[in-house]
């Protein structure tokens, strides 16, 4: 059986986690290839709404076993946090959760090296130590899952690194925010204890997903952030530091790349960047908050809230191209109701023409002026409903024209943040029923 991915084609904030929720139900594994604890995947279930940061959101499905691969950095306190908390929402984890212990760990020094770098004013991080972590992955000083719950190995490798920050401090001319030596003694004793809860998950998973896909049994790859934030299709220098698109599945788990043969894309049907650098179909002032309230556009991780623009069809494609999509998801498309028409960017006006492939110099892309058409709105609201053929024609030509500006279908829509409320969209026109 083949693996699917499932990627962001924007800057994050498609809503993955309630698509991976809906896609779980018929998968034996999830598994989690890159990122850390800035993402926030959200699944409304009833009247109960779950933020899971760390691990996948396939978790919610009982029968569903899920995997924190080793292209993650995990922060282990926030895991420990997640893990409690569905605990007490009844969630069984044992035997169903598997860390890598390959994974990377985020410690206190991350944060302090993030702060003291600055380089989160510019790139407009979450100060999660997430940099500086991956950093330190390529530069082969990091420390694994398999270091921090070992007991004296942990103490070394804290006391290596004791030393390196101290010399960075001291060049730097700053004071670190608690004496080194005090505060590694505070971290042992601290996160010793962590480390004895969350042993039991560790896992050697590179093994374990390789067996589970030779054995047949179908793996379901989901990511953090979205394709415009990956660190090398994205709007460098003002991305994340790992690879967010789907060529990351395979390293980030130690697939072989043969065994990915399906890529879905999930987009919004308007945009969200949060963070700094280009946005090119931004909307400012009064339109622009009015579009943030309405999707509720604020940060599932940190509360800030989102930058907005409608839907940029060049950056779309290029998610599409790079990624290899072969099916879209359409989500906030109730968002839209209530417009007379809405506003999609379908090319860019740059310093050397107009192009509908977006250029990848930041200072061309922040050059560049959108061009807008203006598709035909609709009213009604669709929160209700459930069947392709029961939605407004406007709707309908909406996204099916999108599918065809990408060269990409639409194969599900969302039309709210509940569970149940996604439509799944015909292969073609001719399938599609008048309503009753």
């Amino acid at each position: 059986m083949s693996a699917t991915v499932v990627v962001g084609c924007q800057y994050g904030d498609e809503g993955k986690g309630k698509i991976v929720d809906l896609m779980s139900r018929s998968m034996d594994w999830v598994a989690r290839f890159q990122g850390g604890a800035n993402a926030g995947h959200t699944v409304v279930i009833g009247r109960k709404t779950y933020v899971l940061h760390l691990v996948p959101s396939g978790i919610l499905h009982p029968k569903t076993k899920c995997v924190i691969g080793h292209g993650v950095v995990v922060d282990p306190i926030e895991l420990l946090k997640e893990i409690q908390m569905l605990r007490e929402k009844d969630i069984e984890l044992d035997g169903r959760l598997f860390l890598s212990d390959c994974a990377h760990v985020i410690l206190p020094y991350h944060k302090w090296l993030e702060s003291l770098d600055a380089h989160d004013v510019r790139v407009g991080t979450t100060k999660r130590g997430i940099g500086p972590a991956y950093e330190q992955k390529y530069a082969r000083t990091g420390i694994r899952v398999y270091e921090f719950i070992d007991p004296d190995r942990f103490r070394q490798r804290l006391q290596e690194h004791g030393e390196v920050l101290e010399r960075v401090f001291r060049g730097a001319g700053v004071e670190p925010p608690q004496p080194i030596d005090r505060a590694i003694e505070e971290w042992v004793d601290e996160y010793s204890k962590v480390a004895d809860q969350i042993r039991g998950f560790v896992s050697e998973t590179m093994t374990l997903l390789g067996d589970a896909w030779r054995r047949g049994e179908k793996i379901l790859c989901e990511g953090a952030q979205g394709t415009l934030l990956d660190v090398d299709m994205g709007t460098y220098p003002f991305v994340t530091s790992s690879t967010t698109t789907a060529a990351g599945a395979a390293s980030g788990l130690g697939l072989p790349p043969s065994a990915i043969r399906k890529v879905v894309g999930i987009c919004k049907a308007y945009a969200t960047r949060v963070g700094e650098g280009p946005f090119t179909s931004e909307l400012l002032g009064s339109e622009a908050e009015a579009l943030r309230e309405q999707g509720g556009e604020y940060g599932a991780t940190t509360g800030r809230p989102r930058r907005v623009g409608w839907l940029d069809l060049v950056a779309l494609r290029h998610a599409v191209r790079v990624n290899g999509i072969q099916s879209l998801v359409l989500t906030k498309l109730d968002v839209l109701s209530g417009r007379t028409t809405v506003p999609v960017v379908i090319a860019y006006d740059g310093p050397n023409g107009r192009m509908t492939i977006p250029p990848r110099d930041p200072r061309a892309l922040d050059a560049c002026r959108p061009v807008i058409e203006e598709r035909p709105g609709w009213s009604d609201d669709l929160s209700k409903v459930r069947r392709y053929p029961d939605l407004p024609e406007a709707v309908r030509d909406y996204v099916e024209w999108v599918g065809e500006q990408v060269e990409c279908p639409v194969g599900i829509v969302s039309v709210g943040s509940g569970r149940n409320q996604v439509i799944r969209v015909p292969r073609s026109r001719s399938q599609v029923t008048a309503p009753a």
